[in-house]
Parts: structure tokens; sequence; C-alpha cells
């Protein structure tokens, strides 16, 4: 099975599903969002979004393929950038933090171990630009796929509760922590394959 995660740009974004795509719920606030949908206009906000953040900061997603089959996304982005963000009752995210807005995978691919992987390359895109930790408000009461990520999702991928609620909890994964728990995992690899892959013995000419 090959599996990409490619950065989202306005040339993928058509491989995210259409009610993502027409979906401003992170990028505009209530108001705004609200209005953006009476008028017809939110697919053409959420593409003028992505590209002013692109543009200013840099990548803010990844599409997920597998076998060349987009079966999912992420999308994320510092605070500043998510005026939602500020209507939770957790708010504000930390100043540190870049948010983990929201995430998706195609039913037929979940419970494969993609949403780890999913968050692993946030990570190592946000650890190389700097960043200390990401955030996200999670949902305590999650029952079907929406904007807002299951807080149970988050807590099993590594995240940590920095600010309880009964619904919306905020949590957080520390960069360097992430950092530490890879190079573990790598120490641990080298030391098994080191165990399996014995020195060769020389036969005597």
């Amino acid at each position: 099975m090959g599996r990409q995660l490619v950065p989202l740009t306005l040339d993928n974004l058509p491989d995210i599903p259409k009610r993502c795509r027409t979906c401003v719920f992170w990028e505009l606030d209530p108001v705004s969002g609200e209005a953006a949908v009476r008028a017809g206009r939110p697919e053409v906000e959420k593409e003028a979004w992505i590209s002013a953040v692109l543009l200013e900061w840099g990548s803010c997603g990844r599409v997920v393929y597998v076998d060349e089959v987009p079966v999912g996304f992420v999308l994320y982005a510092p605070p500043a950038y998510v005026p939602r963000s500020t209507a939770f009752p957790t708010s504000p995210v930390a100043a540190d933090a870049v948010q983990l807005m929201t995430a998706w995978l195609m039913p037929g691919y979940q419970g494969q171990g993609l949403g780890r992987v999913m968050v692993q390359t946030v990570a190592k895109d946000l650890i190389r630009r700097g960043v200390k930790a990401i955030e996200a408000f999670g949902d305590a009461r999650w029952e079907e796929p929406a904007c807002v990520l299951p807080a149970d999702h988050l807590l099993a991928v590594g995240f940590k509760t920095v600010r309880p609620h009964p619904r919306y909890p905020r949590l957080r994964l520390e960069l360097r922590t992430t950092i530490s728990w890879k190079e573990d995992v790598e120490l641990a690899l080298d030391r098994l394959l080191g165990a399996v892959q014995k020195e060769p013995v020389l036969r005597p000419l």
C-alpha cells in the first residue's frame, strides 16, 4: 500500500471532500461564516484563506493519498489565522503553538494508523519551522465526523489536556516530546536490527 502525505495547495484542494471545501467553520468568525454561506461563497472564501496562509505563513495542510487515491486531509495554522478558535470556551490557543484545526479520513482507511501518521507529519513540518507545540480543541462528546476532532482521538495520538471542559477541552502536544519519542523508537529499532543482523561468518579459503 503506497501512501503519501502531500502539502495542501490550491491545485490539490479539489482532492478533499466537497463538504470540507465549502466549509469555513475555522477560517472565518461565526458572523462572517454565516454571511459567506448565505451569499453562496464559502468555497471562494476557503480558497482565499488557504492562498493567504500559504503566502504569509507557508504550508497549512496535508492531503493523504493511498495508491494515488485521495483518502484524507489535515489542516493547521497559527491561531491568528483561525478566527473561530476565539469562540471556544477553552480559548485561547497558546501563543507558542500552532492549531490543529481539523482532519478527516475516509471510513475504509480508518483504524490503520493513518491518523497517527498525519499528526507525526504535521509535527515534523512544525519542528522544522521552530514551533514548540500543537494545540487543538477536542469534542468530548463526538459522535460523527465534524469540524472539531474527537478528544479521544487526540489523546490517543499523544495530546494532553491543558484546559479541561465537559464538551470542548483544549489539548496540547509538546513537539520536544514528539522528537524524543521518535528518537527512542529509532534507537530501539537500531538495537533490534543490530541484534538480528549479526556479522557474517567468514569461511576459510
